[in-house]
């Protein structure tokens, strides 16, 4: 074999040129399988990554307007939401896993002893903070004893704790809300949010649910002490995979993303349905808004785009595999007098098939891990530039560079299996009779 393989080595540097155009080949197929798998997983983190910065597959449920007559009434009703539809949601729902109420007021005026501000204010449950990916970087978030006692204490936004406290820690300072004296207990983490339904986290106040509800109801004679402005809810792991399952079929396509219809939303009209007396069927009744459905549609959009750079880049291999056959087949037929030779001398068959297929496999495993290393190596160079806010970076993943390796494997085999049976079926007369 050590024989064997100085012989290869000492054929393929014999022909520089014509063994480094063959090798740049085939290293160019594994660069290309490494390069756009790790681009298309980059962008697809990156995609996720700003899409769980409004939610984590959360489902934003509010007011709406009757479409459909039910029980008498005519179209065109508001329905509201109050705090009893959420405790109906939350004990009924099978397929949300978390569910919170949400007050909204916009403009209030906060004021700290360093500066004021008009920002918006949102009364929630701790588990909105969750659902909502509000995670704190300095303090620490709501906890449901801040909701039972009702206690003044706020989160504030990235961009709202500047604009009040500048660069000063603002842990333990005081904010007064439209008058109303709260501590400041936590910081939200900058967001990288590109999509809201009510304003930028960065610039939002969140307090107790319970402490907004008296200190801040929202006004009008339409609306109760228990009236909210909307309901969020997240869904379980395994809707998220039932509605990625629905998205593969014709059916299940048209209703998620023509009609926006989900399972989920008919399960939300069916709950509160009875109890404000609108047609389950309506599905004007409520605003409904699941993040899911993006999050599915984008993971599709980029899953398609990977599968046609992975088909590029396995063409491109292919092609690289059949210079490297062709370059073999010019190798055999130069080398014929020399097969003849070593058969009258008493090679066998095996014996010269094994040097080609060596020689043809060497050479494609050796450009085929450069060209893995060559495109491992750019992606780190290029991790080390600014990323943009949807990328993040060229993410080499060990599916992808098994499949390259292996694919590899399989168009060195096949490359040299046969220029190898060639060689070895040549008839020694007739080889040793053969002048180019």
């Amino acid at each position: 074999m050590r024989e064997l393989l100085s012989q290869t080595w000492a054929n393929l540097t014999a022909n520089r040129l014509r063994s480094f155009l063959t090798m740049f080949g085939v290293a160019w197929g594994v660069m290309a399988i490494v390069i756009l798998s790790a681009t298309g997983e980059g962008f697809q983190r990156g995609n996720q990554r700003v899409l769980e910065e409004l939610g984590k597959n959360i489902i934003i449920i509010r007011n709406g307007r009757t479409s459909l007559q039910a029980g008498g009434e005519r179209a065109g009703r508001v329905i509201r939401l109050d705090l009893d539809d959420v405790h109906a949601l939350h004990a009924r729902s099978r397929m949300l896993e978390h569910v919170s109420p949400e007050l909204i007021r916009g403009g209030v005026k906060a004021k700290s002893r360093y500066n004021s501000a008009s920002l918006q204010m949102s009364g929630v449950w701790p588990s909105y903070l969750y659902m909502r990916t509000i995670e704190v970087d300095r303090g620490r978030p709501l906890r449901q004893p801040d909701c039972d006692e009702a206690q003044r204490v706020v989160v504030i936004g990235f961009d709202a704790a500047k604009q009040l406290f500048a660069d000063r820690n603002p842990i333990g300072e005081e904010v007064l809300i439209n008058g109303v004296p709260y501590k400041v207990i936590g910081r939200v983490r900058k967001k990288l949010q590109d999509s809201n339904y009510t304003g930028w986290d960065d610039e939002r106040l969140f307090v107790p649910y319970e402490t907004m509800r008296r200190d801040f109801p929202i006004p009008g004679e339409s609306y109760t002490d228990a009236s909210v402005s909307t309901i969020i809810g997240s869904s379980h792991p395994w809707v998220v995979d039932y509605l990625e399952h629905m998205f593969d079929t014709a059916t299940g396509f048209i209703q998620l993303v023509l009609g926006a219809d989900g399972p989920v939303e008919r399960e939300v009209r069916e709950i509160l349905a009875p109890r404000k007396g609108f047609d389950p069927r309506d599905t004007e009744a409520l605003s409904t808004w699941n993040t899911a459905l993006e999050s599915i549609f984008f993971r599709k959009m980029i899953g398609a785009m990977d599968s046609f750079f992975l088909w590029v880049s396995l063409i491109t291999l292919a092609l690289g595999g059949i210079g490297v056959m062709n370059i073999m087949l010019v190798s055999v037929q130069e080398r014929t007098h020399e097969i003849g030779i070593r058969k009258a001398l008493g090679a066998t068959p095996r014996v010269i098939a094994r040097q080609f297929f060596l020689e043809g496999l060497l050479l494609t495993v050796v450009s085929g891990v450069i060209g893995f290393s060559l495109g491992v190596g750019l992606c780190r160079l290029v991790n080390l530039l600014p990323m943009p806010e949807r990328f993040l970076g060229m993410v080499v993943t060990w599916p992808a560079s098994l499949l390259a390796m292996a694919t590899l494997a399989v168009v060195g085999v096949l490359a040299s299996t046969y220029p190898a049976t060639r060689a070895a079926a040549l008839p020694p007369v007739e080889a040793l009779r053969y002048e180019l």
